[in-house]
């Protein structure tokens, strides 16, 4: 028997030993116990019995954002086979009932069970997989591309270096996600331009869904007073790297030192208050904030984690480390997924596509979770691309979700694939493969026609 073969023999008995404990699909039930599914009913809207009542909407919906042919024709094709092959009476292929059907589904469902899947997860993690006994959250932003409509213009505006016509809608999205599960537990969402559109004001929106014990952990962007305050206040720790601006003035000779480039210094209130900040709130912020600064693993870190002898220095290093989990899980989403580029013509419909990619998200790595739970290793092991490859093929067998034989099967096949440590990885940003020779379009899409129409398509492409 090959070594491999021999490996994956021992990861499948491993899985299936555990699996016959009573409690051992912990995660799994989450989605398919009463909790769950009282959660979905409370969430229904007021429907009649239609071809694609609100739950079946739902469910096509995330096919749709789990599929790699993401469109409604294919949504509403595999619908169709569905029910040929249930022995239902068929429906019609053509797209324009589930198109309404989508348009009727409440955002709030859909967010609502979103959080409601990250929380339960995020309550369920074991702990080993915590730092130290406690959650880890990270928080970082990204943009998501909309499809050039007036509407979506109208509210998630395009950048200024772009010229009309040759741009496209850009959404701000700032995530926090669950270190040992992976969970999306929130997000927040708005413009790339304009009063607020600045991640630092989504965060301060979704700021409730952290508990007293958390830690965050996030970039340069989150190192500030008043945030570090807030964090404070609700009893949260914070791990950032400092920001830029104070990165010129750190001192080491500075403060109370507690060891090689590692000290407590005090930060002073700054002396004008931020636009978005009532007088009120700033007069009841702290004059000072105690906190420590230490460069490691060339970053220069800023934390609450003041005392060196419950968190070293080294710990901090390993713990930061850690934060660009957070980069793979939005490449997840937006690449694997395919939320990098949106599909739907209205604001409305794109903020629903979008909480919608976050939920199929989340779904995936329940499983993963679920997974690693009866491999006994991390989620973060996992291959998410793997996973998801396995459930799309799942959901077209004849297994349902209360046949463990099969279930302790799929979850060994899971727990097959892991991701490789590539520490201190280094790839070049840009691609091989040559795009093909068409030269860009740097005018409105309509003037281009009518060139076209006029002069005929240039002889040759530069």
């Amino acid at each position: 028997m090959h070594p491999s073969q021999h490996v994956r023999l021992q990861q499948q008995k491993i899985v299936s030993r555990r699996a016959k404990n009573s409690d051992s699909y912990e995660f799994f039930n989450l989605i398919t116990g009463p909790e769950f599914l009282d959660r979905v009913e409370s969430l229904l809207p007021e429907h009649r019995e239609r071809l694609f009542p609100p739950t079946e909407t739902l469910s096509m919906f995330l096919a749709q954002a789990m599929s790699a042919d993401r469109s409604c024709q294919k949504a509403v094709d595999d619908a169709a086979i569905k029910r040929l092959v249930g022995g239902l009476p068929t429906c019609s292929t053509h797209t324009g009932a589930y198109c309404q059907a989508r348009s009727r589904l409440p955002l709030e469902m859909i967010s609502s069970l979103t959080l409601h899947t990250g929380r339960l997860m995020s309550r369920s993690t074991p702990l080993k997989w915590r730092w130290q006994g406690r959650p880890i959250r990270l928080v970082d932003g990204t943009t998501v591309a909309l499809p050039d409509t007036q509407r979506n213009q109208s509210v998630y505006p395009q950048p200024n270096s772009q010229q009309p016509g040759l741009g496209f809608p850009q959404c701000r999205l700032v995530g926090m996600i669950c270190l040992g599960s992976g969970a999306v537990l929130n997000a927040a969402l708005g413009p790339c331009r304009g009063k607020g559109s600045d991640e630092q004001t989504l965060l301060r929106s979704i700021l409730d869904t952290l508990e007293s014990g958390d830690i965050l952990l996030g970039d340069a962007f989150y190192a500030t007073y008043f945030l570090l305050c807030q964090l404070q206040q609700l009893g949260v720790d914070a791990v950032f790297e400092q920001q830029g601006s104070r990165r010129r003035s750190t001192d080491f000779r500075r403060g109370h030192r507690l060891g090689e480039r590692d000290h407590l210094i005090e930060l002073c209130k700054p002396k004008r208050k931020p636009d978005w900040m009532s007088q009120t709130e700033y007069d009841l912020a702290p004059a000072t904030l105690k906190v420590r600064e230490l460069m490691t693993g060339g970053k220069l870190l800023v934390t609450t984690l003041c005392c060196p002898k419950r968190t070293s220095k080294a710990a901090l290093k390993i713990l930061y480390r850690e934060r660009w989990h957070v980069e793979l899980d939005f490449r997840n989403i937006k690449t694997t997924l395919g939320m990098e580029m949106l599909s739907c013509r209205s604001p409305e419909m794109a903020e629903k596509e979008i909480w919608v990619y976050l939920l199929a998200y989340n779904l995936i790595r329940l499983l993963m979770a679920q997974a690693a739970l009866l491999a006994d290793i991390l989620p973060r092991q996992l291959s998410f691309k793997h996973t998801l490859q396995l459930w799309v093929g799942w959901r077209w067998s004849e297994y349902g979700s209360d046949d463990y034989e099969k279930l302790s099967v799929f979850f060994s096949l899971i727990a097959q694939q892991r991701t490789g440590k590539q520490p201190g990885r280094v790839e070049p940003r840009a691609i091989k493969r040559r795009p093909k020779p068409f030269p860009l379009l740097t005018k409105s899409r309509q003037l281009a026609r009518e060139e076209i129409r006029l002069y005929g398509h240039p002889k040759k492409l530069n």
